[in-house]
């Protein structure tokens, strides 16, 4: 069952209308005459589906569009939730390997790439690789965007300059007031601390520099993180990127997972900053938010969903530089998937017969299909089964919720308060608000706590 009946709230306290949705339509109704509540501007082509990827049914690569570059899986931190912490290690990567790399590229890659990736563990371990595969690349293709994502703690003004000259787009990864959490906080560095805002001051005017924080049950507020890179780089239009709810890719993972308990709390948190504002300039809620009124104002089918990743794609493909294709930029080519499947998925000489057998599409998710954050969420981590998968799907509908809720206000003024259809009990009270009696019977709603305008 995809369609859902909404009841809703006036900011207030008011009750309101009850809402239909449909999941696989993105068609929001009035549940008593069945009319739109939104107008429709466009309408996406009915054949826009995209490959539904799985063990049985692999998804094939080509000539990449995105090409993410492995680098080894080496850092000099360790991180509570890093999703690599215990992904085995293939052999390291050196400078020898960067020419073989270069000069078979033309074998299969037939267009330049638009965007080219460089991954670690931390990458700046592996700067004497990096600088001449950069290089390298960029006078090969000179209109690529290139990214690395670094913890910062390796920077300093010989490496910003050139990371500046590169052009690269550079994400911080620092969860601002919750990094005590994750791990070592290079801004107690005062050397570190100078050479991060160095490369932030060089790099934010050309908007090429963002900081990269997660939440976690220990790390909840954006509001909080937020206020925080503000106040670090006293830019009012800091850019933060990332900024939605771990995955629990390991026991770490698991450990700052959203217990049961303080979903609802965590929910109503969230809405507030979100309709207040105060969580505008991280990417998670911001481009989300769009993302998932646009889908109701587009009437975007689910069939044209790829995972949140976007590593199911035939055109987005995750290397290192002996050639092996791979799952995604978080694995090794000695790992081994959950089901089973190695993630070393082919080769580059060979890549028309790579197959990315180690994932499962959401459409092939028992629960996914019939749920009402579906167009937000996209399956959550692609490659996770069993408890890991179950903890990191919870996370993500409680992270999901808020927006949906955002989303739906913003577009009828109504806020999401309770949710009917084919959907754990567990999940259908959206911010806590319901009472019954000991039996299950009367259900009441207390009145909703955020006011109609945000202070």
């Amino acid at each position: 069952m995809s369609t859902f009946l909404i009841h809703t709230l006036i900011p207030g306290g008011r009750e309101g209308p009850t809402l239909c949705y449909d999941n696989q339509t993105s068609l929001l109704t009035d549940s008593l005459t069945g009319q739109p509540v939104v107008k429709s501007f466009a309408s996406e082509p009915a054949n826009n589906h995209v490959f539904a990827t799985s063990k049985d049914t692999p998804a094939k690569k080509n000539s990449p569009r995105v090409l993410k570059i492995s680098l080894g899986l080496s850092c000099n931190y360790e991180c509570e939730y890093c999703s690599q912490r215990f992904v085995p290690r293939a052999a390291e990567t050196n400078p020898a390997e960067v020419q073989s790399f270069i000069d078979g590229l033309d074998e299969w890659v037939t267009l330049p790439p638009e965007r080219i990736e460089f991954w670690g563990g931390e990458p700046l371990v592996y700067i004497k690789t990096l600088r001449p595969l950069a290089q390298l690349l960029r006078a090969k293709y000179p209109r690529a965007h290139f990214s690395v994502i670094t913890n910062g703690s390796l920077l300093n003004a010989d490496v910003n300059e050139w990371l500046d000259d590169m052009e690269f787009s550079v994400g911080i990864s620092h969860d601002g007031p919750g990094q005590h959490v994750r791990g070592p906080d290079p801004l107690d560095d005062p050397e570190k601390r100078a050479a991060i805002m160095d490369l932030y001051q060089r790099l934010a005017p050309k908007g090429r520099v963002s900081f990269n924080a997660m939440l976690n049950r220990s790390n909840i507020s954006r509001a909080a993180i937020q206020q925080f890179f503000t106040e670090l780089t006293g830019d009012p239009e800091v850019m933060i990127a990332e900024g939605a709810f771990v995955d629990a890719y390991d026991p770490g993972g698991l450990a700052l997972s959203l217990p049961s308990s303080e979903a609802h709390a965590f929910r109503r948190s969230s809405f507030q900053e979100i309709r207040q504002g105060k969580a505008d300039r991280v990417s998670g809620v911001r481009d989300r938010v769009a993302s998932f009124i646009n889908s109701i104002r587009l009437q975007r089918l689910a069939s044209s969903l790829a995972q949140k990743c976007g590593m199911d794609s035939t055109e987005a493909i995750a290397v290192d530089l002996r050639g092996n294709v791979l799952t995604c930029q978080n694995v090794s080519a000695q790992s081994t998937a959950p089901n089973g499947e190695s993630h070393r998925i082919g080769h580059v000489s060979s890549l028309a017969s790579v197959e990315l057998r180690t994932a499962t599409h959401w459409s092939k998710r028992d629960e996914c299909p019939k749920c009402p954050v579906l167009h937000i969420c996209k399956g959550a981590c692609m490659f996770l089964e069993g408890p890991l998968w179950e903890a990191s799907c919870n996370n993500a509908y409680s992270d999901a919720l808020p927006i949906f809720a955002s989303g739906i206000e913003f577009l009828t003024g109504l806020v999401p308060v309770f949710i009917e259809g084919d959907i754990p009990e567990a999940r259908k009270d959206v911010f806590g608000l319901t009472h019954t009696n000991a039996k299950g019977e009367e259900v009441t709603r207390k009145p909703f706590p955020v006011p109609v305008v945000a202070a």
